[in-house]
């Protein structure tokens, strides 16, 4: 009878030491990511890249009496984006811009 509970504790205690062991790697992933980018980014801008451009879309939004807001397409322009998984040098990340091709300003 005592032996089924020690096999459950062992299995137990090897499931949450699998658990923290991946959570400590993951967490290791995280921190070390944006400085890898950062180096990749500043190889790449040292090699004459790392930095492009997309358009966008400009919009201003206006609030209105009763809570309503009226919109004001302001054009196209192109905007500076780097080459990288972060934002870098102040500009959006060229993948995350180019999905976001609408920028919105609130007034």
């Amino acid at each position: 009878m005592g032996r089924p509970n020690e096999i459950n504790l062992s299995v137990e205690k090897y499931v949450i030491g699998l658990i923290v062991r991946g959570l400590m790697y993951l967490i290791v992933l995280v921190i070390a990511a944006y400085p890898i980018d950062w180096a990749i980014w500043k190889a790449r801008v040292a090699a004459g890249g790392g930095m492009g451009q997309v358009q966008v879309s400009q919009m201003t939004a206006a609030e209105m009496k009763g809570g309503k807001e009226s919109y004001y397409f302001d054009g196209t322009s192109m905007v500076d984006c780097s080459s990288s998984l972060f934002p870098q040098a102040g500009a959006g990340a060229c993948w995350w811009v180019k999905r976001h091709p609408v920028v919105t300003e609130r007034y």
